[in-house]
């Protein structure tokens, strides 16, 4: 691998969850404006989960790779069933407490799903411009 590919990996890395949180912050104004606070502090939650959720997984992955390979195996099984187990449960909360908004939640987790797709066309059209 490059280094410069690997500091433009590193600096989207490092990119993904401000814009997640950019990104469910100007859904969650206007989810504000259409609908009421309520929907937009939980989409901005959902958000806000989904960019901690990727930090989490990043750090834990580096952590997991510099392993030797019975330890990296045991802890990634480890680390990723307690971050299935918090995702659940932060989701199980917010339908026992919100049913009606689980919705405004789902859409500002879902926001890493937009930004994935962001930084991809992004990276494909850098990758076109330097093979033309």
């Amino acid at each position: 691998m490059n280094l410069n590919n690997a500091n433009l990996e590193e600096q989207i890395l490092k990119r993904i969850p401000k814009e997640i949180i950019i990104l469910s912050f100007l859904l969650s104004l206007g989810s504000y404006f259409l609908f009421d606070w309520l929907t937009a502090l939980l989409l901005l939650i959902g958000g806000a989960t989904a960019a901690i959720s990727f930090i989490w997984l990043k750090h834990s992955l580096i952590r997991i790779l510099n392993l030797e390979k019975n330890k990296a195996v045991k802890s990634a099984v480890l680390f990723y069933g307690l971050r299935l187990v918090l995702i659940i449960a932060v989701i199980f909360i917010i339908i026992f407490f919100f049913q009606n908004r689980i919705l405004a939640f789902a859409a500002g987790f879902s926001t890493i799903i937009v930004v994935f797709l962001i930084e991809g066309i992004a990276a494909a059209s850098k990758m076109l411009k330097w093979k033309i």
